[in-house]
């Protein structure tokens, strides 16, 4: 399949009104959304890989560390585990999408799409679009294992069903993370860098240990670390042990989990666009 068959056709974008112009981009973000679905469905292997390795950590923490581990109130490890989980399952999609947007723009792919008639915010929108489609595969891969070690949620379908779009709020917030880091690093052999900020980021929550037996200072990063507050939100919806944190990020587990994505979404978006105009300046 070549570039060029890629896209729609060139339309005069200058004689056309607004919902045609967005007609045009939601076309163009599709076609490039059934491109990573395309290159996906020719290696099943990296998908697999990419799936399993969450369900792997929730075995390891659940049954090889899951024993020496207090749990709020005396519940199942493994149900307190879950919530933290399914964050951190958001989270690792980071380095999916950036290894993803790196790897176009090292081989010029990037460039040649924006030599061509399309949508100028189609490349991102496609990449977010696959990514969030693959996220929600992710994330129910995820409440099967959870279903499988003994998680169970308890406060209905309605509060379950919110938690999950809450988790998938964040990793819509986080792709856009993903998506500016490719494009300003344009280079996958990046991705170790990326591993390292995502996993201090990552562990520097409330997902494994309560923020309070941390220092002061590191605690209170925690407990404001906007992966902590989707966490401590799905464990309140979900009706799983967690922590009683002091804070008032802690206290507004919900209203935060809401506010932190939106609030990174708002900032790295236009960066990602604009950073995508601006290539090859």
């Amino acid at each position: 399949m070549t570039s060029t068959s890629l896209v729609s056709p060139a339309e005069p974008v200058e004689s056309t009104g607004a919902p045609a112009r967005l007609r045009w981009a939601l076309a163009d973000g599709w076609t490039l959304t059934r491109r990573a679905l395309a290159h996906w469905a020719r290696r099943p292997e990296q998908v697999v890989m990419g799936l399993l390795f969450p369900v792997m950590l929730v075995l390891m923490f659940g049954y090889l560390f899951g024993g020496q581990m207090a749990v709020p109130g005396g519940g199942s490890y493994r149900e307190f585990l879950m919530p933290g989980m399914f964050a951190m399952t958001m989270v690792f999609g980071v380095e999916t999408t950036f290894a993803a947007v790196a790897t176009d723009a090292s081989r010029s792919i990037t460039d040649r799409f924006r030599s061509l008639p399309m949508a100028s915010s189609a490349v991102v929108a496609g990449r977010g679009a696959a990514d969030m489609l693959h996220s929600v595969l992710a994330l129910t891969v995820m409440a099967v294992t959870g279903l499988a070690v003994g998680w169970r949620w308890h406060e209905g379908a309605g509060r379950a069903l919110a938690a999950a779009g809450l988790l998938l709020l964040l990793r819509f917030a986080l792709l856009w993370l993903g998506v500016y880091l490719g494009l300003v690093a344009r280079s996958p052999e990046l991705l170790v860098a990326v591993q390292v900020l995502v996993w201090p980021i990552g562990f520097l929550s409330n997902a494994f240990v309560d923020p309070a037996t941390m220092p002061g200072w590191l605690g209170a990063i925690a407990e404001w670390n906007p992966l902590s507050a989707t966490i401590g939100a799905t464990r309140e919806l979900f009706g799983t042990p967690g922590w009683d944190g002091g804070s008032w990020a802690a206290e507004h587990a919900v209203p935060m989990a809401v506010l932190w994505p939106l609030l990174l979404a708002a900032v790295f978006f236009p960066l990602s666009v604009r950073r995508y105009r601006r290539l090859s300046r």
